[in-house]
Parts: structure tokens; C-alpha cells; sequence
């Protein structure tokens, strides 16, 4: 690992420690928390397939007709990310995105998601998807959540989104989730068979492949350029930040 990756990992610690130890990870005492949980979470699994497709267009040539763009490598790498969290298998062999899967475990478990979430998948550009989300019936973690994720998509460079996307996200979520992962396993199991299963599973991919893949990455990305890296760790402290309100709301159910 780069001096620069581990540089802006000593920054961004301090957040890092602060979800880590977080409330949320023992939050979740009944099925009335977990529903909470995963009806503000949903949104987040969501709008994170968004920012790993935009690193795809950005990235490779999703263009036709087809021409070459950036290196081999870097389109390797974003590509086996993309592959991952957009046609992994199910506890059952099957192919299914990430997002789809957290759906079918909420299904499972008689939690219905907002209907702006349905709403939200309807928009056709940036701009309409940003006035809609203030109006929207849903929490004010969640409007704040999203409204940054998809601001920094269509107005932050590269860069910062892949920091956002590494740091704020795949780097983080496998150790906030290993005790909710313990905890759940010690109630329902079979009604929580999926959800246990999607959260094991992000943390064995994304804890491990992904994360070597996304550091990899934001090393191709910002290169020895200092301005780059001061860019990418404002946007990963922010991401923080981001989510920790994230996790009040949870917790305060608001």
C-alpha cells in the first residue's frame, strides 16, 4: 500500500473510529430496529451502485462505437468491481446484484421500503433526481445522505469520487457491520437467512478484493499529484461525516 494511501488513512482515522464504534452497532435489539436499520440503509445500498457506475463511465468506454480509454488496468479494476456488486451469486448460486439482494432480504422480513425509493429509480437525469430528493417523504439523514452522494457525482472530479466511494463506503462497511452480523445471527435465523448472508457477503468481498481494487485504483487516479490526494481525502472526510449522520438517524429514528 502507497505512503499516500496510508497518509490519508491516518486522517480520516478519527471518523473511521467514530463509526466504528458507533451506537449503531448495537442498535439492533428487535425487529422493530431492524426495520428502522434497513429502511434508511436501503437508500445507501442504492445510491452506491450509482457511484460505482459512474466511476464506470468515467473510467472505461461505454461508448459505441467502441474506443480504448484510460489504461488497461484501471478498467480491469473498476470493471471486477462493478461485476461484483452488480451480478454476484445469492446463498443459492444465482446471479443477483447487491442492491436487489438487500431488497429480497427486506422482503423476507415483511419490511416495506419507502415508496420514494421506487420514485427515486424513475428519474432520468441528475437534476431532477436532486430537486426531488428534498420534497421527499424520508428521513433528513436520508435526504442529506443522498443529496451528497449525488452532488458529488455530478459536480466532483474522479477523484474525489472514487475517495468517496473507497473510504467513505467499501472501506468502512465491513467493520460496522461484523457486529450486526454476530447479533442477528443470534435471533431468527431462517427469517434473516438473506440478510445475513448479503451482510457476510460484503464483508468477505468488499472487506478484502474490493477494497485491494479500490486502493489500487485511487493510486492510478491521483498518482503523485498532491492536489489530487488533498482532494480525495476532503471528499472521503466528508463521506465520513456523511454517513455518521446517517447513523444518528438511524438510532434517533429520524
Amino acid at each position: 500500500m502507497s505512503n499516500q494511501i496510508n497518509r490519508l488513512k491516518e486522517q480520516i482515522a478519527p471518523l473511521r473510529d467514530a463509526l466504528v464504534h458507533h451506537p449503531i452497532n448495537s442498535y439492533i435489539q428487535s425487529t422493530s430496529e431492524l426495520e428502522v436499520f434497513m429502511k434508511h440503509h436501503i437508500f445507501a445500498v442504492w445510491d452506491f451502485m450509482s457511484l460505482v457506475k459512474k466511476m464506470q463511465q468515467e473510467l472505461t468506454s461505454v461508448d459505441v462505437p467502441w474506443n480504448p480509454k484510460g489504461t488497461a488496468e484501471i478498467r480491469y479494476l473498476i470493471n471486477e468491481i462493478v461485476l461484483g456488486e452488480e451480478s454476484d451469486v445469492d446463498q443459492n448460486g444465482v446471479y443477483i446484484s447487491h442492491f436487489e439482494l438487500y431488497l429480497r432480504s427486506m422482503e423476507e422480513l415483511s419490511i416495506m421500503p419507502s415508496p420514494f425509493l421506487h420514485e427515486l429509480r424513475s428519474f432520468e437525469n441528475l437534476e431532477e433526481l436532486l430537486l426531488a430528493i428534498p420534497e421527499a417523504n424520508i428521513p433528513d439523514s436520508v435526504k442529506h445522505f443522498l443529496t451528497f452522494t449525488f452532488s458529488a457525482i455530478q459536480n466532483r472530479s474522479i477523484e474525489e469520487i472514487a475517495a468517496i466511494f473507497t473510504f467513505g463506503r467499501e472501506d468502512i462497511i465491513p467493520a460496522m457491520f461484523q457486529v450486526i452480523v454476530d447479533q442477528l445471527k443470534t435471533e431468527n435465523p431462517l427469517k434473516v437467512e438473506t440478510l445475513v448472508y448479503y451482510l457476510e457477503r460484503h464483508i468477505e468481498v468488499d472487506g478484502g478484493h474490493h477494497s485491494e481494487l479500490a486502493f489500487r485504483m485511487m493510486e492510478h487516479l491521483c498518482g503523485s499529484d498532491e492536489a489530487k490526494w488533498e482532494k480525495a481525502t476532503q471528499a472521503a472526510i466528508e463521506s465520513l461525516q456523511v454517513r455518521l449522520r446517517l447513523w444518528d438517524g438511524i438510532v434517533h429514528n429520524r
